[in-house]
């Protein structure tokens, strides 16, 4: 039995093609996305689309539409082997990430792709990203399981998990890099997987249950020189702000000035969930390193390992979405829960 594939588009560079009357680029039809791509229909699959409407600009992405996308996925999922998610590159890697937590008990493969230039120009990217991206999607075991049950993004003949992505070149084809942590698979003459890493479910007769509950009381403070008490209380001591993620240096240092330290202390006492991660793109916060590491870690400050800023946001919403005990959050942040960490 041929295996099925549902082609989600939400918007994006990808869904591009020049107007022939005036020159313009306009999304166009994915029900006819075989006569865009005629290479797909050498699959031995079905495949089907569906398109938001309106598009969405990834710019515009926010938590309310990465709902409508789980719970589609979680209408159609038991008609199709695999979905491919076309999206916008700017907050590609916030989406997947965040689809990574809401999916629980995913067993079969969500994959994220685009293109950095549209899909009907002669030079675009966008053409390989997508039937790479179907037939990983598509791809199974000698079980007949899914090679890759998990919410990646493919770009650029990398297959990346997409809660260990993040945006890397404006420009460049390869547009997403994974530091700490290597590509699940690498398209070449052949599709190579890298199955160690790959994760599987312990029982692949598991329920989809899909985590539609998000807090979004979430602030981001990047840790700067020249930062000031009066911008660094705005972020952290606002009443609304149940959680932030503080971005600090290298392995997860930041200022050694009694007021600043004063201040995470004082958002810690107020019951605020506190995570420290790098601002580097590779490696992994150790508070134990370092003096100014350690005063974050005794006054409260979690640490976030190796996790990216987009997936600890992600992490972060669905945690608070699920439970209102700050101490509960504050204890799974810490675990590795669908290989957004290394162990």
């Amino acid at each position: 039995m041929k295996s099925s594939i549902l082609i989600i588009y939400t918007g994006g560079t990808i869904g591009m093609k020049e107007d022939p009357q005036d020159g313009t680029l306009k999304p166009f039809d994915f029900s006819q996305i075989k006569d865009e791509v005629p290479e797909l229909n050498k699959f031995d699959v079905r495949i089907d689309s569906y398109t938001f409407d309106p598009l969405i600009d990834s710019s515009d992405m926010e938590p309310s539409i990465w709902v409508q996308l789980a719970q589609l996925i979680s209408e159609r999922y038991e008609d199709y082997d695999g979905f491919v998610v076309l999206h916008g590159t700017d907050t590609m890697a916030y989406s997947a990430s965040a689809l990574s937590f809401m999916l629980e008990g995913l067993t079969k493969p969500v994959i994220f792709t685009g293109s950095q230039l549209p899909i009907g120009v002669p030079r675009t990217d966008g053409k390989e990203n997508l039937i790479s991206a179907v037939e990983i999607a598509a791809a199974k075991d000698h079980e007949g399981h899914a090679r890759v049950p998990e919410v990646c993004i493919f770009f650029d003949s990398k297959l990346l998990r997409g809660n260990r992505s993040t945006k890397y070149s404006a420009e460049a084809f390869n547009a997403f890099a994974s530091p700490n942590c290597p590509p699940l698979a690498e398209a070449g003459i052949n599709i190579r997987y890298n199955t160690d890493i790959i994760r599987k479910p312990v029982y692949w007769d598991t329920m989809l249950r899909v985590q539609t509950q998000l807090d979004t009381r979430v602030a981001i403070l990047k840790v700067h020189p020249g930062m000031t008490p009066q911008v660094m209380r705005a972020v952290v001591a606002d009443p609304q702000t149940r959680a932030c993620i503080i971005e600090t240096y290298g392995s997860g240092n930041a200022l050694s000035k009694p007021w600043f330290l004063d201040l995470v202390k004082q958002a810690s006492d107020e019951g605020k969930i506190l995570l420290n991660v790098t601002q580097c793109k590779a490696g992994t916060v150790n508070m134990d390193l370092y003096a100014t590491g350690a005063s974050l870690k005794n006054v409260g400050v979690l640490s976030g390992a190796d996790i990216t800023t987009e997936a600890a946001l992600g992490k972060l919403f669905s945690l608070m979405g699920r439970s209102e005990n700050d101490k509960w959050v504050k204890t799974m942040l810490e675990k590795d829960l669908c290989g957004e960490i290394s162990k």
